[in-house]
This record gives structure tokens, C-alpha cells and sequence, in this order.
């Protein structure tokens, strides 16, 4: 049968029209469906570089524990953990509900890998380890700057409110702990000298301003009983005859032994001899024993700083 020119005519308008339908209604479900979105990210800069870190990562491994202690402060989950001698407020991430990740500076790099975390937080003791672990996550070192510990407590604490969406939480925190830094800051003022000793294997090393537990001298504003020169992690090696000639209105000790597990000569044991028990310190009853692994292992936490700056209140007041 042979097709006229006007049904031919009308046959391409139909087909015409029907493409037209099709295509509107493509266009209808493009419109109802939003385009694919690449994940927020925020810029980190840190003590080893320039990061890309996503917003709220989904699993996060963590070697310092003083960003641990602060994570945990703000009720945020964590996934991986060093294998380390946790203070009693951090003594959950110790059981094997935690991935761990290695030891306190030894990455395994393995179990890491497997475990595909989204970020990763570094310390100052796997620093070494920065580029390996960057091909594995995104990887940040948020150690704290002896130089100027309080504002660089301050900056770590506000890039992990930042990352996991905490700024809020962060200020009122902080600005709580700041009002207390400056009711010790006071008392200090009126309550004498200070100094700091770390025992270990029956030895003794004395920390001053800029150092590691700089916190009391830097931030609190205990003056220090002597001018310790040594730079560095360790301290200055100092003997039982130096304690009594600085004769110290407070003497703060920290036992590393105790921090990291060792068995070994406690630090009172230590310290129990004339030469210590004749400073003033001894005297006044003025010899405060710091949580060893809080001040040795921890370190610049939201909760654990909390803590430390009411130890070093407690002692002074």
C-alpha cells in the first residue's frame, strides 16, 4: 500500500513529538537528580606541611595522643591506636575494640594500609615516617611547638574542631581552660619557685622554660628555681647535689619508668635522701608527683591539659 505525502507528514511529526516527550522527560530526571558532588575537604597546614583533609573522615588512625586525648574529649570516634601505656583516662583505647597501628614510633605501615583510613594523625616521634604514610591517607603532624606551647595548643585543637565540624565545642573548651591558665597564672605569682625532674633508671634530668613540660614555667607562670640550658626532648642531666643547691620552693616529678612501662626504681624512691629532703620543697610538703604518662605520653589534650593545669594548681596552692 503506498504512503500519501501528508501521512508520511503526519508519521514524522508523531515521531517528532514523541522524541520531544522522551527528551523532556530525560531532562526531568536530570533535574530531579543533583550531580555527584566531590567530598568537602579542608586545608590543614601542619609542623610537615599543606594537607587536603576530607570533612568528618570515616575512619581515623591517630599516633599522638595528645590529639586522642582532645578527639576524645569531643565525643569523636577513633579508629586506630599506637600500642602504648594509656593513662587511666584514655584506658579503653588499650582493648582490642581499637586497631593497633603500631607501637609510639613505629608505624606498622601494614596494618595501616589494610585498615584504609581516611586520615591520619602523626606525633613528633613518627615524624620520620611522614612521606610513607601520606601515600597510604591523608596525613598530618599535629605536635605541639615547645617554643610557644599554648598557642599551638590552641591552632591543633582548632584544626581538629575544623576537620569534624567542632569549631563551637572547641571555643567553649578552650575558653574555659584559659580562664583557669589564668586563676593559676595568679596564684603563681605569690607561691615561689619550680623545678622539673624526670627520673629514670635511677637517674635524674631537670626540664626548664621551652621544654618538653615547659606548661608550668611557659604557661602557668611558675618561675623556674634554675636556668636549665639543655635543649631537646631529654633534659639536663643533673644530680641529687644540684637539686639541694637550687633548693626549689616546688619540685614537680614525672617517673618515665612508670610512663612507659619499665620496671625500675619509683621516683619517690629516687628522691628519698637527705640531699632532696633538705630542699624547701621537701620541707613544705611542696614535692608534687605528676601522672607520669599524662605528662610523659599525652601531653597537649583538651582533657588532658584540663588535667595537668589542676595538678600544677593542687601543688602551688
Amino acid at each position: 500500500m503506498k504512503t500519501t505525502l501528508k501521512s508520511r507528514l503526519l508519521a514524522g511529526t508523531a515521531l517528532v513529538s514523541l522524541l520531544a516527550v522522551s527528551a523532556c522527560g530525560q531532562d526531568s530526571d536530570a533535574a530531579a537528580e543533583p550531580a555527584a558532588t566531590e567530598p568537602a575537604t579542608v586545608t590543614v597546614e601542619h609542623t610537615q606541611g599543606t594537607t587536603e583533609v576530607p570533612v568528618n573522615p570515616e575512619t581515623v588512625y591517630t599516633f599522638d595522643l595528645g590529639a586522642l586525648d582532645t578527639l576524645d574529649a569531643l565525643g569523636i570516634e577513633v579508629d586506630g591506636v599506637p600500642s602504648a601505656n594509656f593513662p587511666e583516662s584514655l584506658s579503653k583505647y588499650g582493648s582490642d575494640d581499637y586497631a593497633k597501628i603500631g607501637s609510639m614510633k613505629e608505624p606498622d605501615f601494614e596494618a595501616i594500609s589494610a585498615g584504609a583510613p581516611d586520615l591520619i594523625i602523626m606525633s613528633g616521634r613518627t615524624a620520620d615516617s611522614y612521606e610513607e604514610l601520606s601515600k597510604i591517607a591523608p596525613t598530618i603532624n599535629l605536635s605541639n611547638d615547645a617554643a610557644d606551647p599554648w598557642n599551638s595548643f590552641i591552632s591543633t585543637t582548632e584544626i581538629i574542631g575544623e576537620i569534624f565540624g567542632k569549631e563551637a565545642e572547641v571555643d567553649e573548651k578552650l575558653a574555659a581552660l584559659e580562664t583557669k591558665v589564668e586563676e593559676t597564672k595568679a596564684t603563681a605569682a605569690d607561691a615561689g619557685n619550680g623545678l622539673i625532674i624526670m627520673t629514670s633508671g635511677g637517674e635524674m634530668t631537670a626540664y626548664g622554660a621551652g621544654s618538653r613540660f615547659g606548661l608550668i614555667h611557659d604557661v602557668l607562670g611558675v618561675p623556674t628555681a634554675a636556668d636549665i640550658t639543655s635543649e631537646g626532648k631529654h633534659g639536663e642531666s643533673v644530680s641529687f647535689e644540684y637539686v639541694a643547691e637550687t633548693n626549689p620552693d616546688h619540685l614537680f616529678v614525672i617517673d618515665r619508668d612508670v610512663a612507659v612501662g619499665n620496671a625500675g626504681e619509683v621516683a619517690s624512691a629516687v628522691l628519698d635522701n637527705e640531699l632532696v629532703m633538705g630542699t624547701k620543697a621537701a620541707k613544705n610538703d611542696n614535692i608534687t608527683m605528676l601522672d607520669s604518662s599524662s605528662w610523659y605520653l599525652v601531653g597537649y589534650g583538651l582533657n588532658n591539659v584540663d588535667a595537668m593545669v589542676s595538678a600544677v594548681q593542687d601543688g602551688i596552692s
